[in-house]
C-alpha cells in the first residue's frame, strides 16, 4: 500500500518536495497552500519599490506531476489520527512534510505590528507599495540581507525620499572588509542615512524610538529584523526548538514523529557540524530535496543518508544596478573574495531565476 503524502506549504521547498515526492515515491501526494499562486519571497523589496512581477499560479507549476493541489488555510494538525484539519475538510496523511515557513516578527517590539510594513510576504510587501506613493520619509529597520536589499531598492526607486536604516550592529558585520567597504560606498551613493548600534524600543506614527530615547523619525517603517514560524507545530505536538521550529534528525525527519519530516524556514536544520542552518531559500532547497530522498529510501527499506550542506555565497542586491555577492566558508563565515557592480547583478539573478527554475525542474535540486 502507498503512502498518502501531505505536503504543507508551497514555498521554495514545499512546492519542490511536492513535485519531487509523487516523482520518486509513486504515492499519492497531496500539496496545501494558502495562496494559489507561488510567491517568489527573495524578489517582495522589488514588488514594494513598485516593480511588477509575473503571476506564478500553483496549479500551473503542478500540471502533470499528478499532485492534487488544495489552496486553502490549515487550521490544526491532529499528530494522533494523522490528520490535517483546514477550512472546510480535514485531510488524512501517512506521511506529512511540513514546510509552512516563516513570517516577519511584529511582536516583539511595541507598535510594530501596528504602524510597520515588511517584505516577508506578497500581501504586504503590496500595502507597503501603496503606502510608498505618498510617503516622504523612510526607515528601514535590521541591518540583515533583507534590510540592506529593501533599503537600496527604495533608495534607488524613490531617489526624492529620505531613506534611513537603522540597525543593532554594524552595517555588514557579516561581510569581509572588501563587501562592507562596498556596501558602505552604495549607502553613500543613494544618500541612505545609517543609524547604527541602534536599539529600537518602539514603532509609532512617527518613526522609531530608541532604548536610549533618541527618535529616528519616519512616515513609513519597513521591519526586516526578525521572523518567526506558525505555532501549528507545536500545538501538535511535535518537538520544537524555543522558536518554535520543528526538530529534525540529520534525515529532516521529525525528531518526536517518524511519520513527519520538516523543511524551510519551519524546521530547525542542522550541518553535520551542529551549525544551524539560517532560513533561506538556499537552505530550503536542497533540504526539501534530501528529506524527499529520505523519505524514498525508508519506502524501499534503505538507511537514509544525513544531510550533508556547505555554504557557498550569500547574494545581496543593491537596487537594480548593483549587487554583492559575498563569497564565504562552508560554515558561512566570510572569505575576502566578493563580487561587485553589474557582474554581481547578473550573478544574482541567476541565482533567482534558478530558484524559480527548480519550481518548473526540481529534479535540478535533486542534484544539489
Amino acid at each position: 500500500m502507498t503512502p498518502h503524502i501531505v505536503v504543507l506549504g508551497a514555498g521554495y521547498s514545499g512546492l519542490v518536495a511536492a513535485k519531487l515526492a509523487a516523482r520518486r515515491t509513486g504515492s499519492p501526494v497531496t500539496l496545501v497552500n494558502a495562496r494559489e499562486t507561488f510567491v517568489e519571497r527573495v524578489r517582495m523589496h522589488q514588488l514594494a519599490s513598485g516593480q511588477k512581477l509575473p503571476e506564478r499560479p500553483i496549479k500551473e507549476l503542478l500540471a502533470g506531476t499528478g499532485v492534487e493541489f488544495v489552496a486553502d488555510r490549515v487550521q490544526r494538525i491532529d499528530a494522533e489520527s494523522r490528520t490535517v484539519v483546514l477550512s472546510d475538510r480535514e485531510l488524512r496523511y501517512d506521511v506529512l512534510i511540513y514546510a509552512l515557513g516563516s513570517r516577519a516578527d511584529l511582536n516583539s517590539v511595541p507598535g510594530a505590528n501596528e504602524y510597520a510594513y515588511t517584505v516577508a510576504d506578497v500581501d504586504h510587501a503590496g500595502q507597503l507599495r501603496d503606502r510608498l506613493r505618498t510617503a516622504g520619509t523612510i526607515a528601514v529597520v535590521g541591518g540583515g540581507l533583507t534590510g540592506i536589499e529593501a533599503a537600496t531598492e527604495l533608495a534607488e526607486s524613490y531617489p526624492d525620499r529620505t531613506v534611513r536604516l537603522a540597525t543593532s550592529g554594524r552595517l555588514g558585520s557579516a561581510l569581509s572588509d572588501r563587501g562592507q567597504r562596498h556596501l558602505h560606498r552604495v549607502f553613500d551613493r543613494l544618500g541612505i542615512e545609517l543609524v547604527e548600534n541602534a536599539r529600537v524600543a518602539a514603532v509609532d506614527a512617527d518613526g522609531l524610538k530608541l532604548d536610549d530615547g533618541d527618535r529616528v523619525p519616519a512616515d513609513v517603517v519597513v521591519w526586516t529584523t526578525g521572523f518567526e514560524v506558525s505555532p501549528l507545530a507545536a500545538e501538535a505536538g511535535f518537538a520544537v526548538d524555543a522558536h518554535g521550529r520543528m526538530k529534525v534528525d540529520a534525515t529532516l525527519r521529525s525528531t518526536s514523529h517518524p511519520d513527519v519530516y520538516a523543511i524551510g524556514d519551519a524546521a530547525a536544520v542542522r550541518r553535520t557540524s551542529g551549525q544551524e542552518l539560517r532560513m533561506a531559500c538556499a537552505t530550503g532547497l536542497p533540504a526539501a530535496a534530501h528529506a524527499v530522498r529520505s523519505l524514498t529510501a525508508r519506502l524501499a527499506g534503505r538507511q537514509p543518508k544525513p544531510l550533508r550542506y556547505r555554504y557557498i555565497q550569500q547574494c545581496i542586491s543593491l537596487g537594480r544596478n548593483d549587487a554583492l555577492i559575498q563569497f564565504v566558508h562552508a560554515d558561512d563565515s566570510p572569505r575576502k573574495t566578493v563580487l561587485t557592480g553589474r557582474s554581481a547583478v547578473r550573478y544574482k539573478e541567476a541565482i533567482v531565476r534558478s530558484a524559480f527554475l527548480a519550481q518548473r525542474h526540481p529534479a535540478l535540486t535533486a542534484l544539489a
